[in-house]
C-alpha cells in the first residue's frame, strides 16, 4: 500500500461481555481514501468502526485486546484523552440526528464544547462547514430556523458538516445513506469523493455498488473476521476468497 497508514488495527479482539465479536482483526487504513467496510448484518464491521473513535467505551461490559494507531499512537493507551481523539475522529451515524437546535447553532455546537468563544470565528467555520458538506447554498437564507425542518438528505448532511467543523482528521460513516432517497443518497456519495481530498473517511455500508462506486479500498468482514481487505477494483472484479465472491455476487447475506 503506497498511501501513508493513518489507522491501524494489529491482532485486535473485542468483545461484549462474553461473546466475542470481532477476531484477530489486522489492517492499515490509508490517509486520504475511503475505505468500505462490507458484509452481512452482525459481521463486526460497525463494531469495528466504532472501536477507532472508541464510541464501543460507552456500552457497559465490553473489551478491547490489540492495538489501534492512530498515526503511530496507540488510541487505547491509560492516558490518551477520548475526547480529543472524538474531535480527530468524527462520526456520522445511519440516521440523521441533528440537535432540537437552529441550523447555524448545529454547527456551532462541538465549537462551543471545545471552549471556542469567539463569535466571528464561530460564523465563519459554521460558513465553511456548511460549504464542506454542500448544503451552504440551500441554508444560508435559514441559519436561524430548526435544523430539525431540514429533509432527511439535507439534515445527513448537516450532520457531516457539524463533524467537519471541529476539524477532524477521519470521518466514520455508519451507513450515511441508507435512511435516504436516491437523489439524496448520491448527493452523499458525491460529497464522500470530495470530502476525501482532505479527510481520511471508513464507511460501513451495506449497498454493494455503493462500496464499488465510492471506495477505494473495501473490507469483507464476516462472524466477527475480516475475510479479506484489498484495493475495491480487487475484490469486486478478482477477490482471492470463494466466500468474498459469494457474497459480492449475491448468492448469500
Amino acid at each position: 500500500m503506497a498511501t501513508d497508514v493513518r489507522i491501524e488495527a494489529r491482532d485486535v479482539n473485542f468483545f461484549y461481555g462474553a461473546k466475542q465479536a470481532l477476531c484477530n482483526i489486522n489492517i492499515k487504513i490509508p490517509e486520504n481514501k475511503v475505505t468500505a467496510l462490507i458484509g452481512p448484518s452482525g459481521c463486526g464491521k460497525t463494531t469495528f468502526l466504532r472501536l477507532i473513535n472508541r464510541m464501543n467505551d460507552l456500552i457497559p461490559h465490553t473489551r478491547v485486546e490489540g492495538v489501534v494507531l492512530l498515526d503511530g499512537n496507540d488510541i487505547y493507551r491509560k492516558d490518551m484523552d477520548v475526547v480529543e481523539l472524538r474531535r480527530l475522529v468524527g462520526m456520522v451515524f445511519q440516521k440523521p440526528n441533528p440537535f432540537p437546535k437552529t441550523i447555524f447553532e448545529n454547527i456551532a455546537f462541538g465549537l462551543r464544547v471545545n471552549g471556542i468563544r469567539d463569535k466571528e470565528f464561530i460564523a465563519e467555520r459554521v460558513e465553511s462547514s456548511l460549504k464542506g458538506a454542500a448544503l451552504w447554498e440551500e441554508v444560508k437564507d435559514r441559519l436561524y430556523t430548526s435544523a430539525l425542518a431540514l429533509s432527511g438528505g439535507q439534515q445527513q448532511r448537516l450532520c457531516i458538516a457539524r463533524a467537519l467543523a471541529v476539524e477532524p482528521e477521519v470521518i466514520l460513516m455508519d451507513e450515511p445513506a441508507s435512511a435516504l432517497d436516491p437523489t439524496s443518497t448520491l448527493k452523499i456519495e458525491e460529497l464522500i469523493q470530495e470530502l476525501k481530498k482532505q479527510y481520511t473517511i471508513v464507511i460501513v455500508t451495506h449497498n454493494m455498488q455503493q462500496a464499488a462506486r465510492i471506495s477505494d479500498y473495501t473490507a469483507f468482514f464476516m462472524v466477527g473476521e475480516m475475510v479479506e481487505y484489498d484495493q475495491t477494483s480487487v475484490i469486486f472484479t478478482r477477490p482471492k476468497k470463494q466466500i468474498t465472491e459469494d457474497y459480492i455476487t449475491g448468492r448469500f447475506g
